[in-house]
């Protein structure tokens, strides 16, 4: 049963090498094969179940903060913090409203045809971490070593089959580094999504290739990717976000009392904050007012507007501007950042002399694993958070019977399958073509549970995502929201799990839960060294 004490007993290496038909459990050959495999088929579905009791569900909590890496908060005097997706947490509503005002420039401004209105947007469709291959207009989730993961790959609104993927990639799945992504994500001719305000756009940008696709209409990908990213952009740039925002913060402000609280306890226990983000003030002060009261600046050291991250992290020329209270720029020389000022743009080098806050006593959040995080932690040595929303539902999918059931069972016949491969006659070989075609229809079906399309934004099959090996390359920590901190004194320790590497694991997780003697078959792999 699950948590047995695993006892490693020494397995005699034989002199010789067997082959299958010589173990002493193996029958003679032909069917008697297929029955044998069989029948230790059944005997492992016997030991997955055993191995599951009920209260093995629900062992996530969707609330928890997640390590990457070993961090004491005790150590932590000065928090920083993003705005959008951080401090401010935007209900789901707000993506329709992106698609449809940055469909109607396209239709109203770029000339692109009225048909197009027919679409609304699919917040069903897309998951963040996705990459655009901009020539062949390819959206496709890639694995931790740059591999498309098969039945994932779509062209406007439609999958494209595997045999094209790879043909379209000279015949194989891989993606070159050099094509892939630069260190901000975006690569000669591929893009990587990263930030949760790109949901609307690669719906938008699927929608729009699916109608020229469907009209038969000829066009260059790289200007309909342009015209759409440049449309989302001025959804921004025109502020018709910040007025849906500023108009109804109730619908479109999540978790704002959290927030307050969260702040609340840091500065009672004598942390220095400081906020850093891409949004103009008005836009900030009116959230902030509305989550934490008229007096939100008392609560921080230094805020920064307009950043304009991620060259505020890298970029020295630009010099900090102070805003009076109606947020015009004074001109007045920037000697010292002061508590209750608001400055705009500057860079971290000038924030980092003024301030002397350096290193890992520095815990900064955002939610763009590239803009906020990626510099930080690489350059300065700051500690890092990231706020991934989709956390939290992934991981009540995680701790669900169904999924539960149906990973143990994907991982315990892949076990098998490595193990009876040793059979080859042509009976075993039909035993085992059925087992690999039953355990692609399980990790269809797990796949399925988180989206349809593309699955979870952490893992492919069995790889974790490229989204993911970026999360554990530039965040110490990462959580749901910011209020996760809530379940935490801030003189906790977070501690990473150890995982163990492919050389530490030998056995397969069903011989590691029972006991590696007490599994079946454990003696046909006693050859293999």
């Amino acid at each position: 049963r699950a948590g047995a004490l695993v006892r490693w007993l020494p397995v005699r290496r034989p002199r010789g090498r067997r082959t299958a038909s010589s173990s002493p459990s193996a029958p003679a050959g032909g069917a008697d094969l297929s029955a044998h495999l069989w029948a230790r088929y059944q005997d492992m579905r016997r030991l997955v179940h055993d191995l599951l009791p009920p209260e093995v569900c629900s062992l996530l909590n969707p609330a928890a903060i997640y390590a990457n890496n070993e961090i004491s908060l005790r150590d932590v005097e000065v928090y920083g913090f993003d705005y959008d997706y951080t401090l401010a947490q935007y209900a789901d509503a707000l993506h329709p409203e992106i698609f449809s005002a940055a469909r109607d420039i396209l239709i109203e401004h770029y000339k692109y045809p009225e048909g197009i209105r027919k679409y609304d947007y699919n917040p069903s469709f897309a998951i963040r971490g996705l990459h655009y291959d901009i020539q062949k207009s390819l959206l496709m989730k890639i694995d931790a070593f740059h591999y498309v993961q098969l039945g994932t790959a779509y062209r406007g609104l439609q999958p494209v089959p595997d045999e094209e993927v790879i043909e379209l990639y000279g015949g194989t799945q891989h993606i070159p580094l050099y094509q892939m992504s630069g260190f901000y994500g975006k690569g000669p001719s591929i893009k990587q999504f990263m930030d949760i305000f790109s949901l609307p756009e690669m719906a938008l940008l699927s929608c729009v290739v699916d109608y020229f696709l469907g009209h038969s209409l000829e066009f260059d990908q790289a200007h309909l990717y342009k015209d759409v990213t440049d449309a989302i952009r001025d959804v921004h740039v025109k502020g018709l976000m910040y007025q849906w925002i500023e108009q109804d913060m109730e619908k479109y402000i999540l978790r704002g009392d959290e927030t307050f609280a969260v702040l609340s306890r840091l500065v009672a226990h004598g942390k220095q904050l400081f906020l850093i983000t891409n949004s103009p003030f008005s836009f900030v002060d009116k959230g902030m007012r509305h989550m934490v009261g008229p007096d939100w600046r008392q609560l921080f050291d230094v805020v920064i507007v307009q950043a304009d991250k991620p060259s505020f992290f890298t970029d020295r020329r630009k010099p900090f501007r102070k805003l009076d209270e109606k947020g015009s720029l004074q001109w007045d020389r920037i000697t010292r950042l002061e508590k209750g000022k608001i400055y705009r743009q500057g860079n971290l080098f000038d924030f980092l002399r003024l301030t002397e806050w350096r290193g890992p006593r520095v815990l900064y959040f955002g939610d763009h694993l590239y803009s906020d995080l990626a510099d930080l932690m690489l350059r300065h040595g700051w500690r890092t958070g990231a706020i991934i929303p989709e956390l939290e539902r992934e991981i009540r999918i995680i701790n669900t019977e169904q999924y539960m059931h149906s990973l143990t069972w994907q991982q315990a016949l892949t076990g098998l399958l490595e193990r009876m491969q040793t059979y080859q006659d042509a009976e075993s070989r039909q035993v085992l073509a059925a087992w690999m075609k039953e355990r692609q229809e399980l990790r269809c079906i797990t796949k399925a549970l988180f989206n349809a399309q593309f699955g979870s934004i952490f893992r492919t099959f069995h790889n974790p995502t490229y989204f993911s090996r970026r999360l554990v390359r530039f965040s110490d920590l990462y959580m749901a929201s910011l209020s996760c901190l809530l379940n935490y004194r801030v003189d906790f320790t977070f501690y990473p799990r150890r995982t163990p590497l492919q050389h530490e694991a030998p056995l397969w997780m069903d011989q590691l839960c029972t006991g590696c003697m007490k599994t079946p078959f454990l003696g046909d792999m006693a050859h293999i060294r």
